[in-house]
């Protein structure tokens, strides 16, 4: 990895640190839903720099994050790691196979299904062990999380166009 690299992971780090920290500002209805907007950060980051730099961002970001706001190990962070490990996973594997199928939206889309999923086996599994109250939340966030990862998708689509105007060198 080249020094310009290392550069572009941190600088993205920080910014999806920065806006991950400022969403768990936000209230919400449900314990651990937001809208995911770090996750444009990742969505660049992959499309832009490859995985192996996605998931850099993301496991800097989850750890960090966590860190900062006092979470770190704790169900927010157990929560944070699966959903946004899975969703980097996921949109990755998509974006190596068939890399001119989806686009920024389809591919935020895929990491918001992966990343709802993943939080709600994870949630049932480690935390609430009743399948009704789990099938009760799943609609829900399944609808929040297309909507979220639509509107994330267009914003991520903005940004990856924006950022390789004025960074031509950029691997992808």
């Amino acid at each position: 990895m080249q020094s310009q690299d290392k550069y572009r992971i941190a600088l993205l780090s920080a910014y999806a640190i920065a806006i991950h920290s400022f969403e768990n500002l936000l209230p919400t209805p449900i314990p651990w839903l937001r809208l995911g907007i770090a996750n444009i950060i990742t969505l660049a980051t992959l499309v832009l720099y490859g995985f192996r730099a996605a998931m850099i961002v993301t496991l800097i970001r989850v750890i960090l994050s966590s860190i900062f706001i006092g979470t770190f190990l704790g169900p927010g962070f157990i929560m944070s790691f699966c959903g946004g490990v899975s969703s980097t996973a996921a949109m990755g594997i998509t974006f190596s196979l068939f890399p001119r199928l989806f686009g920024p939206v389809g591919l935020s889309l895929i990491g918001a299904l992966f990343h709802n999923v993943s939080q709600l086996s994870i949630a049932y599994l480690l935390f609430v062990r009743q399948l009704e109250a789990i099938l009760i939340v799943t609609p829900l966030l399944i609808l929040l999380g297309t909507i979220t990862g639509v509107v994330n998708g267009i914003i991520g689509g903005m940004l990856i166009k924006n950022i390789s105007k004025k960074s031509p060198d950029t691997s992808r």
